[in-house]
Parts: C-alpha cells; sequence; structure tokens
C-alpha cells in the first residue's frame, strides 16, 4: 500500500479530532445562555471571533507547514484545541468564553483547517487527487456534525462542562497518531506521490509569514480571487455561520427539543460525507466552474424553504431538507481546491488558505448578524431569506471565472508561471 493512504488517513482523523470542538457552539448556547443570563448576540460573538480566527489563521498554517513540516503544525494544533476546551469549564464571565472559545480554540482548529487538505493532497496525491481531496474536507465537516448529539446529549444529562472535557480528550487522543504516521513528502518514505512520474518540486524558500502575504498580494491582483474568494464568503456563511450554528436554536424556537434538532444536524454530517466524496469524484472528470455554480444555486434555493420547514417535530419535509442540504454542504471544497491550483500552481495550497479565510469571514458575519436578528426580530427567518439570495449571487460569481488560466488577464498567466 503506498505510503499516501497512510497519511490520508492520519490527516483524516486529525480532521475529525480538531473537528470535535466545532461541534459544541450550536448545541451549548442554550445551556450557556440558561446558567448565566449570556444574550444568545453575545454567545455568538465568541462563535464569530472563533470562526474568523478559524480562516485567517488558515493561510499562514499552510506555510508553516512548509516551513516547520506538517506533525509539527498539526501536533500543536490539536493541543490548543484541547487547551481551549479544557479550559472553558473554569470559566465564569463571557470575556472568558471570547478567550477560550473564540480566541484559542480558532487558532487550534484554523491550524487544521482545509489549507492542511490542500496542502497533503498537493504534496502526495497526483491521482485521485479530487476524490481525497472530498474525502478528507467531509471528515473535517462531518465531525462537527457527527459530535454534535453526543455533545447535546452530555450537555442536558450532565452538563455542558462534561461535554467540553470529552472534546478535549477527543482532540488529545489524536495527537499520537499524528506524531507517529504523518510524513513530510513521499520522498521521505522512498516514493513519488501516488500516481506521479516525478517528484513535488519543495516549496519556495522564506518565511511562512512572508511566503503567505507574497501569496496573497499576487493573487488579489488577480480576478478569479476575488471571484472565488466572494464566492467562498457566500458559503461559509450560509454554513458554518448560519446553518451550523444557528439551526439548533431555530429549531428550539418552534418547540423542537435541542437534541432532536442536534440529531439533524448530525444527519447533515452524515449526508455530507457522501456529498463531498461524489464532489471530489466529479471534480476529477466535470469543470470545476460548473459544479460551484450549481452547488450555490440549488443551497441558496433550499434555504429560502427553510423557514416554512421548522416544526415541534422532524417531519417528512425537514428530513428532505436536511438530506439535501446534507449533500451540498461543503461540496463546493473540492472545486474550489482545484480552481485555486490550475490558477496558482504550486502557491495554490496558500491561495486556498485565503480563499478559506474569506469563507470563515464569511462565516463569522453571519453568526453574528443571525444572533442579532433573532434578538431584535424574535425570529431567524430573515437571515434564512438573506442567505438564500447570496447564495444565489455566489452561484452567478462561479459561473464568471475564466474557463483556463491562459483565459485570464496577463497578469494571472505570469503569477502561475512564477508559482
Amino acid at each position: 500500500m503506498h505510503w499516501a493512504w497512510v497519511v490520508a488517513g492520519v490527516s483524516f482523523i486529525a480532521l475529525v479530532g480538531a473537528a470535535s470542538f466545532r461541534a459544541a457552539p450550536g448545541a451549548l448556547i442554550e445551556p450557556l445562555r440558561a446558567e448565566f443570563g449570556w444574550t444568545t448576540g453575545t454567545i455568538s460573538l465568541a462563535i464569530s471571533i472563533n470562526l474568523l480566527l478559524y480562516g485567517l489563521t488558515a493561510p499562514f498554517a499552510a506555510a508553516l507547514m512548509d516551513k516547520f513540516g506538517v506533525r509539527v503544525v498539526v501536533t500543536y494544533a490539536l493541543t490548543m484545541v484541547a487547551i481551549g476546551s479544557g479550559l472553558t469549564v473554569f470559566m465564569t464571565a463571557s470575556w472568558q468564553l471570547v478567550l477560550l472559545w473564540g480566541v484559542v480554540v480558532g487558532l487550534g482548529t484554523g491550524s487544521m483547517a482545509l489549507a492542511f487538505v490542500a496542502t497533503i493532497t498537493g504534496r502526495w496525491f497526483v491521482k485521485h487527487r479530487g476524490l481525497v481531496t472530498g474525502v478528507l474536507t467531509a471528515g473535517g465537516a462531518a465531525g462537527q456534525l457527527v459530535f454534535l448529539p453526543t455533545v447535546a446529549w452530555l450537555s442536558e444529562s450532565y452538563g455542558w462542562r462534561l461535554a467540553s472535557l470529552v472534546i478535549c480528550i477527543a482532540a488529545l487522543a489524536v495527537v499520537p497518531l499524528a506524531a507517529f504516521f504523518l510524513r513530510e513528502y513521499p520522498r521521505d518514505v522512498g516514493l513519488l506521490p501516488l500516481g506521479a512520474t516525478e517528484d513535488t518540486p519543495p516549496p519556495p524558500s522564506g518565511g511562512a509569514a512572508r511566503r503567505a502575504l507574497t501569496a496573497l498580494e499576487s493573487a488579489a491582483r488577480t480576478r478569479p480571487f476575488w471571484l472565488l474568494a466572494g464566492g467562498f464568503a457566500i458559503c461559509g456563511a450560509s454554513t458554518n455561520g448560519l446553518v451550523g450554528t444557528h439551526f439548533i436554536p431555530a429549531a428550539h424556537d418552534h418547540g423542537m427539543p435541542t437534541t432532536t434538532a442536534a440529531g439533524l444536524l448530525a444527519l447533515v454530517g452524515v449526508f455530507d460525507i457522501v456529498g463531498t466524496i461524489v464532489s471530489g469524484w466529479l471534480t476529477d472528470k466535470v469543470d470545476s466552474r460548473l459544479l460551484l455554480a450549481a452547488y450555490y444555486a440549488l443551497r441558496g434555493l433550499s434555504l429560502m424553504l427553510l423557514p416554512q420547514l421548522f416544526g415541534a417535530s422532524a417531519h417528512p419535509s425537514m428530513l428532505v431538507f436536511i438530506i439535501f442540504y446534507g449533500l451540498d454542504w461543503v461540496a463546493t471544497v473540492p472545486p474550489t481546491v482545484a480552481l485555486c491550483r490550475q490558477y496558482f500552481g504550486m502557491s495554490g495550497p496558500v491561495v486556498f488558505g485565503w480563499v478559506f479565510a474569506s469563507h470563515q469571514l464569511g462565516a463569522a458575519l453571519a453568526a453574528s448578524a443571525a444572533g442579532l436578528t433573532r434578538d431584535h426580530l424574535g425570529s431567524y427567518d430573515l437571515a434564512w431569506y438573506v442567505a438564500g439570495g447570496l447564495c444565489i449571487g455566489a452561484a452567478v460569481l462561479s459561473a464568471s471565472l475564466a474557463r483556463r488560466p491562459e483565459d485570464a488577464p496577463r497578469d494571472l498567466a505570469r503569477q502561475g508561471a512564477a508559482g
């Protein structure tokens, strides 16, 4: 068996471990509000900071992986997730929630964001690259959703503190796997990347921060970067920021038990695995621009229907939405990674880190805006409709991308050659 599959397997487990704490926010809003009297807007602020740092850390983490190695960065990232989740059991004030839940865990999970997926697949795979990107992406996204029923059950049965400790232990349990089994490059074990006929060239030399900022400066001069970043910002707003954070309290507003709503989000995670793997397979065969446009348009239509589907129980119409939305949850990632690699060459993983930062910026804004909408209007309906309209806009942005790098402006062609 090619060692690339071992690296992919450990990366999958590590991504699920890092995602475990990200399951907590939506399930713990109600217990935190009940114990401390904090408003939804206050708790959403901590979630927004977490989402923002989760994105902004990604491009620097990708560059740090090039400089110090994947194993070092992943080990420290998982440790930060464990520390942040473990210390929350001692918090008594909202600023501590922002510091631990927002800053510490945001930085830790950001170092294990989707730029990590782009780095692993770019180094280890030529054959099946899109498919493996889909599988790893599904692991990260599904991990945070599949943990939800456990987090919700622990919180209701034993309190939210035990739920946080279980998450801490889950993250720590993955550290030995990352430390012992991850390898930096195929050449370290005497191999070529899977399906390659020549070795992967080494990354450019220089400081990690400098490389991340240089990649941003170069990419920001191109039209494809802004189209990808704009679409992915809307992607984040309509998934992690809105549905991932506020679906459970929104369902609770309509009389649905928290554990039932958490189970529905977990079901999103199950179908997300299927949808993202299929999307990765399609990315190897179909124009990525067309895939993105279709994913965003279908997501937008489904979100516009969601306000009419909420009820006290999980009726068939809601289950249809959950299945459909789960298939589309992060199906956008494999084609976006492929387009970044296509347009920006060797700098593709770092540029994708910046595109992913826009994803999390959109998620952070949506998490706070939806919380404030609920506080002021008494319902989330407006948030669902706005998100649906934005997704239709993201479909238009994706369809506007140039088919090939050589069809893009000249400055992009020069930068791709330089990369």
